[in-house]
């Protein structure tokens, strides 16, 4: 599981974590989860852990200045996995 978290996401009196020691991938899909980022291909393909992936997202989500719109980021995680297998399928080769 990623153990950094966008500094963004935690309170003000839990450690924060450095942008750049996030993995490329990780906040790129992180920013369409919470932001208005697009999965670039190349993660979508290096997305592969369902379950962290859903950990990192619900954590992220569980902060209190997130909780009040969680149900919106689960949603739009689900919808992140769900485009990811599809476009790592089609660019499987058969």
């Amino acid at each position: 599981m990623v153990t950094c978290i966008p500094s963004s996401a935690v309170e003000e009196n839990e450690p924060k974590k450095v942008m750049g020691s996030i993995p490329k991938c990780a906040f790129n899909i992180i920013s369409q989860v919470f932001g208005s980022g697009v999965v670039f291909i190349p993660c979508c393909q290096e997305l592969k852990e369902k379950e962290c992936h859903d950990t990192l997202v619900k954590y992220i989500a569980e902060r209190p200045s997130l909780i009040g719109n969680e149900s919106r980021y689960l949603q739009k995680r689900d919808e992140v996995w769900a485009h990811c297998v599809s476009v790592s399928k089609e660019l499987s080769p058969a």
